[in-house]
């Protein structure tokens, strides 16, 4: 279920990331929604941890 919470947060974050990057250029997009991936992931398990764990 953790692995759950991280994959939401990873695809939410992501795509949030090259939203907001796609407006500048494909490169600062994928800059953008790796650097997003990772703080869902982070805050995706930290989520299940705080409320599951």
């Amino acid at each position: 279920m953790r692995r759950t919470f991280g994959m939401i947060g990873t695809t939410l974050a992501g795509s949030v990331g090259w939203a907001l990057g796609q407006y500048v250029g494909i490169g600062t997009a994928v800059l953008l929604s790796a650097i997003g991936s990772g703080v869902g992931l982070y805050y995706g398990f930290k989520l299940f941890d705080h409320w599951l764990g």
